[in-house]
């Protein structure tokens, strides 16, 4: 499940908050005032700069390590103003030459915050690997703490939720004295909520927001209770998640923290969407959009379009659906190729790592057969041929991993284009494909369809029996369409329950009758085994080039409507362009506007607050 999290939390996570009690320094000593700077320099800013010019004042005077740790506060400062280029390769300096060991530690954990900031994934993977080795070395517990918060939020980021978790489970060990344990807290049960909800129960999480609001951290406070808030509407229990949000939203608006925001708005959007009432879905969509972090494609942005195209065109507002579609299609494309950006880079980087394990192992066995080799010197004759046999047989085995690495890097390739559920072509890769064979049909002017299609009621059957009976018939479904697809034909899955075929030189009329025809092996699929209870019908919209043109965007646009259409007709049919050619089966029901009853269904909600 799982929202994309809060990449803004940045630099404000290094050090807990509530630290005012800290006493003052005197103008002259310096170690004061370095514990001065380290304990205000997120609850009061504007002191830390002034603290940072008086150290920067009297540099010359400290001591070795007075200055390096003076070195490494300037390039936090760096970063905290967004000079991140400046701040990367002052915080690469202290990592390579400081020789305090828990200083090293803590320039390495801010070089990955920088880098999860800047979605820069293959390169912080392979930071964080520079950061788990120094662990190892470091016994100081706030650099420990600091460090593990870091890793924890940027595998939270990248997510890899759980191996946030383990170092999240670490930081309890190294809560540093004077401390809470509301940051370990936030980041264990934000990992876990992100790796699967049901991991996560609605007490624990009010148990994580009195542990922050109790140790004066409300921004993490508030970062939970948009977890809460998120788990209440999955549970259906629409009417929590509204007053829990809206009883904290004055709070969280003055943070000026457009992240946070931007959660509390579409969870807001949503809630009132489940109650009906639509004013005020439309009110904090749009305050979503306006919040949305600049230059950013997060979910709740493509969800907050998404939603505002499904409400005018349920209101009839041709136009301006059409306007918010387009968007939606830019923010979700964004969005789901930074998906991908990480899934990619953790894959990369972990084949990278253990193609130099090879190397090594492969250099060191090559010095040990060159030992040998000075030895065959000494040796007779029929003792080398066997040597020589040995050392063949050595650079086959070497042959055959390097293809065995090559096979496994093709694999995740291929994963990368397929849906790991039904093995099909996944959203992204479907769009491709279909872009390319739209062009290749433009260009010698035949005919080609669009098909999108959506399971009847799905969410009862995930309901009722469970995501696995789901899943089940997801896969059943998959297999009764292919039995009616040509080699040619593009066939994907946009998310969830909803699937799309693109049908290259085929008319209007073929579309329908082979929508048709697939639409009755669906209903007809032999019920059997754990699925034998579950019936299924599937409502299908067709478009065509001959109406639509051969931009992909309008195909959709126009299949969406007629999908629309026949759900609103009673599902279990096909339809097919504006006039609404109905084909409709046997069993078709007369349900309302969508699969639940509300608004057509929008893709699942993903994302969350790192």
């Amino acid at each position: 499940m799982g929202r994309k999290p809060l990449a803004g939390l940045f630099l404000t996570i290094g050090v807990s908050v509530g630290t005012a009690a800290l006493a003052v320094p005197t103008a002259d000593d310096p170690a004061q005032l370095l514990e001065r700077a380290e304990g205000v320099r997120t609850s009061n800013h504007s002191e830390f700069v002034s603290i940072l010019k008086r150290l920067d004042q009297q540099a010359a005077g400290l001591s070795l390590e007075q200055q390096w740790h003076l070195r490494y506060l300037d390039a936090w400062q760096m970063a905290f103003d967004g000079n991140y280029s400046k701040a990367g390769a002052a915080l690469k300096a202290i990592e390579d030459q400081s020789p305090y060991a828990p200083l090293r530690l803590r320039a390495t954990a801010t070089q990955l915050n920088i880098l999860g900031f800047g979605h820069r994934y293959e390169v912080g993977f392979a930071q964080l690997d520079r950061l788990a080795n120094l662990l190892t070395q470091v016994n100081d517990k706030e650099a420990r703490f600091y460090a593990q918060g870091e890793a924890a939020q940027f595998l939270i980021i990248a997510g890899q939720y759980d191996l946030a978790s383990d170092y999240a489970e670490q930081m309890f060990e190294n809560i540093p004295t004077g401390r809470s344990a509301c940051k370990a807290t936030y980041m264990k049960l934000h990992a876990l909520f992100h790796g699967g909800a049901n991991r996560v129960q609605q007490q624990e999480f009010q148990q994580g927001i009195d542990t922050c609001t109790h140790g004066g951290e409300s921004l993490f406070a508030n970062a939970l209770r948009s977890d809460l808030a998120d788990l209440d509407i999955q549970l259906g229990q629409a009417a929590n998640a509204i007053e829990l949000l809206q009883g904290h939203y004055a709070e969280v608006e003055g943070y000026h923290y457009p992240a946070l925001m931007e959660f509390f708005n579409i969870l807001l959007a949503k809630g009132y969407l489940k109650q009906g009432d639509l004013d005020k879905t439309r009110k904090f969509a749009l305050a979503t959009i306006a919040n949305g972090v600049e230059n950013e494609y997060s979910e709740p942005l493509s969800q907050a379009y998404d939603l505002l195209y499904r409400l005018e065109t349920q209101q009839g507002n041709m136009r301006a659906a059409l306007t918010y579609h387009e968007k939606f299609m830019a923010a979700d494309k964004g969005y789901l190729n930074d998906v991908s950006a990480r899934a990619l880079a953790y894959q990369t980087v972990k084949q990278q790592l253990l193609a130099n394990k090879l190397q090594v192992d492969t250099l060191n066995k090559q010095n040990k057969i060159l030992q040998l080799q000075r030895e065959l010197d000494h040796k007779a004759v029929e003792n080398g041929r066997l040597y020589i046999a040995l050392l063949l047989m050595f650079l086959a085995s070497i042959a055959l991993w390097l293809y065995r690495l090559k096979r496994s890097q093709l694999r995740f390739k291929r994963l990368a284009q397929q849906d790991s559920l039904t093995g099909i072509y996944s959203r992204q890769h479907f769009v491709d494909a279909a872009e390319l064979a739209l062009r290749q049909a433009a260009k010698s002017t035949r005919s080609a369809c669009l098909i999108l299609m959506d399971l009847d009621h799905f969410k009862l059957v995930n309901d009722t029996y469970g995501h696995g009976i789901g899943d089940a018939v997801l896969k059943r479904t998959v297999t009764a369409c292919q039995g009616h697809l040509l080699s040619h034909d593009v066939f994907g899955r946009l998310g969830g329950e909803e699937f799309a075929i693109l049908l290259p030189e085929c008319g209007p009329a073929q579309a329908r009758d082979r929508a048709e025809r697939i639409r009755m092996a669906i209903a007809a699929t032999p019920v059997d085994g754990e699925t034998r209870d579950v019936v299924i019908s599937a409502s299908f919209g067709v478009a065509s080039t001959d109406r639509s043109g051969y931009e992909l965007r309008q195909l959709m646009i126009d299949a969406d409507n007629a999908l629309y259409r026949a759900k609103h007709d009673g599902r279990n049919r096909v339809v097919y362009g504006e006039l609404g050619d109905v084909s409709t089966g046997p069993g078709a029901d007369t349900g309302g506007h969508g699969v639940n009853g509300d608004l057509h269904p929008m893709p699942p909600h993903t994302g969350a607050v790192s």
